[in-house]
């Protein structure tokens, strides 16, 4: 008997056999069909994570039918954790590292009775273990992993968390020895000691408890900063003592396994770290500056890697467009937007969704971010010459079937590319211009013929990436005729209900959570092909390709402006070089 619920059904500890009954028995609830709970379980495969929390992702069943599934299910009580408080001194009574092994975490107390919050509450196991870590009687509610997790990171302060978190890092990354120069000797003393460790792992944990991007680390002439990108904007979080910047800075650079006694020379590294059971990547770069060397740790989460292109913000008419062009044997397809804007993403999105056993897909990736399941992918490494032409000019001789190139710089990757995609290959790539019909132009000033873009290109998609706003905080606001003017809306469009960003706990006063796309989709119609070939102005193939329904940046983000996603603000940062409509 555990608390007052009586016997519950006897189960397996959390894992792919709870999982896969449970998809089963959702299915024959009726809550999602079985090509729903396929694709969740092929992003389970591919990213890791919990079946249940892709399957709420996807929208294929409402949080809370779930959990009221669960509760019949295990003949336990559910409990919705995101809507309620819980008093911290009632979630501390379940050890940081206990919580995260069996991802519980307590949301009450009534004398000798712990309510605790489970996933699993047949999982005798943690209950055994926290009945008597606490000396309490136990009484499980049941809830997701999900919330479960975001409970986790919310009510447990970082550096109580940090236990796991080191424990797990000292399997995973590997401590450079060196007999180097008296200096370098003390750096390495220095950055091995325990403060400086574990402010290094708490800066990491909590960068990936907010969902950051990016962390910088920038030495100046008497400070050191520490700032996280989220959400694509820079936000300062840190400012660790002068005194240990070297050793902090030592410490980064053991841990990437870089050269610590070389400070002259931008160095390239890697980290691999577990966090609450997650495996992530850091992708390590140093910087020599004037007062030290800058560092910045990309983070690779690829449990946050949203790999369906439904989900990631296309209007319904871009989307077939864009999976029309895909679906092709051969032809090139070109994604374009500036450094951050999302263009892997989509394109790792395109290559899931037409990879099957029966394609041969090779990729040219600088770096690689992501690895992909089913997809053979090369490292560009320009020192040892092999650049994305030469990368290429192998694939054709693998036998592909479909070719990403990582970007196209030059005349020569361009031409390659071309080649492959007239001779039977599907070849992906990315450009840096501002909008899909200077993709065109572009091309031509490297130096391709025209008649040799309009014969292999099959699309080309423009993105950018608009900040959510905060569902929690968001306000709603009556926008001024300078904004309407501005945004090319006249009196009859600006009807509506619009919000604004104000900032609450949950976006870390930002007021905004996530983000999602604004695409330009331009298939090549054959009136296009045309205007190419004469080298039509821009502005011209501009003009056709709206007459043909393509949406503009400007005009996506309009239609996401008026659902409540965003801001005008940020529709007005991010399309500014496109014309308003």
């Amino acid at each position: 008997m555990v608390g007052c619920l009586g016997p519950l059904p006897t189960e397996p500890t959390r894992g792919v056999g709870v999982n896969a009954e449970l998809g089963a028995k959702l299915v024959g609830a009726g809550l999602i069909d079985e090509p729903t709970l396929k694709k969740a379980r092929k992003i389970e495969q591919a990213q890791g994570g919990d079946l249940l929390g892709h399957l709420v992702k996807l929208g294929a069943v409402m949080e809370e039918d779930l959990l009221r599934f669960l509760s019949n299910h295990y003949g336990a009580p559910s409990v919705n954790l995101d809507q309620i408080d819980i008093d911290p001194d009632v979630v501390r009574l379940i050890p940081a590292d206990v919580a995260t092994k069996y991802n519980v975490i307590a949301i009450s107390r009534i004398g000798r009775q712990l309510m605790i919050a489970i996933a699993n509450p047949g999982n005798f196991f943690a209950l055994d273990d926290i009945k008597f870590i606490t000396n309490l009687e136990v009484e499980p509610f049941v809830t997701t992993e999900e919330q479960i997790r975001r409970s986790i990171d919310k009510y447990y302060d970082s550096i109580l968390s940090m236990a796991e978190v080191m424990k797990s890092m000292e399997d995973d990354l590997e401590v450079v020895e060196t007999e180097e120069a008296e200096d370098v000797g003390a750096d390495v003393e220095s950055a091995d000691q325990a403060p400086v460790v574990k402010f290094v792992n708490s800066m990491i944990a909590q960068a990936v408890k907010e969902e950051a991007s990016d962390i910088h680390v920038e030495p100046y002439e008497k400070t050191l900063r520490v700032r996280f990108r989220i959400d694509g904007v820079l936000y300062e979080r840190m400012a660790p003592p002068y005194k240990l910047k070297q050793a902090i800075l030592s410490r980064l650079k053991i841990m990437s396994d870089l050269d610590i006694a070389e400070r002259r020379v931008p160095q390239d590294g890697r980290i691999k770290i577990r966090v609450a059971k997650r495996d992530i990547d850091l992708r390590v770069s140093s910087l020599p500056c004037i007062f030290g060397e800058k560092i910045v740790l990309r983070i690779l989460d690829k449990s946050n890697l949203a790999l369906d292109l439904t989900q990631v913000g296309f209007e319904e008419s871009a989307l077939e467009r864009f999976l029309d062009a895909i679906a092709r044997p051969y032809g090139m397809v070109l994604v374009t937007g500036p450094t951050g804007s999302g263009k892997t993403t989509t394109l790792y999105s395109a290559l899931m969704r037409i990879n099957t056993p029966e394609v041969n897909i090779m990729t040219a990736e600088d770096p690689v971010e992501y690895n992909l399941d089913g997809i053979n992918q090369v490292h560009v490494n320009e020192a040892v010459k092999l650049t994305f032409a030469a990368a290429l000019r192998s694939f054709l001789r693998q036998d592909p079937n479909i070719v990403m190139v990582g970007e196209i710089r030059d005349l020569e990757t361009a031409s390659i590319a071309i080649k492959a995609a007239l001779t039977g290959h599907l070849v992906l790539s990315t450009l840096h211009t501002n909008d899909a019909p200077s993709t065109l132009s572009r091309m031509m000033d490297m130096g391709v013929e025209p008649f040799l873009v309009a014969s292999s290109v099959n699309v080309v998609l423009a993105q950018r990436l608009l900040r959510k706003l905060c569902h929690q905080c968001r306000r709603q606001v009556e926008l001024s005729p300078q904004v309407f003017q501005r945004l090319g809306l006249d009196s009859e469009e600006a009807e509506g209900e619009f919000y604004e960003a104000v900032g609450c706990e949950a976006c870390h006063q930002t007021g905004y959570r996530g983000r999602t796309g604004a695409y330009e989709v331009m298939p090549i119609s054959g009136t296009i092909r045309d205007m190419i070939i004469r080298a039509a102005p821009t502005s011209e193939v501009k003009a056709q390709a709206l007459r043909e329904g393509m949406l503009s940046l400007r005009m996506d983000g309009l239609l996401k402006l008026k659902a409540g996603i965003t801001s005008a603000e940020e529709i007005l940062k991010e399309t500014a070089a496109d014309e308003a409509f």
